[in-house]
């Protein structure tokens, strides 16, 4: 699976929080760090929220991945 942790992610295996908001707040703490003016405490904290969000992303895309390959076996075996 991946490195998103065990509290952010239901049983079904779906992460808890959209994938648009999750990509909002990676945005959100891109342009933080990239700002700079930071204490390395902060930054460090930022990065690893910014990890975390960006598996939350992943995953979301993984398994958008997966039901899209699904469908078009699906339609190929149909046919």
């Amino acid at each position: 699976m991946s490195d998103t942790p065990a509290a952010e992610t239901p049983a079904d295996g779906s992460p808890e929080i959209p994938y648009e908001q999750a990509r909002e707040e990676l945005a959100e703490v891109v342009g933080k760090l990239e700002a700079g003016g930071t204490t390395l405490e902060e930054s460090l904290t930022l990065w690893e929220r910014g990890e975390k969000l960006a598996a939350i992303c992943q995953q979301w895309l993984d398994g958008a991945r997966a039901r899209l390959e699904r469908a078009q076996q699906q339609a190929r075996s149909s046919e």
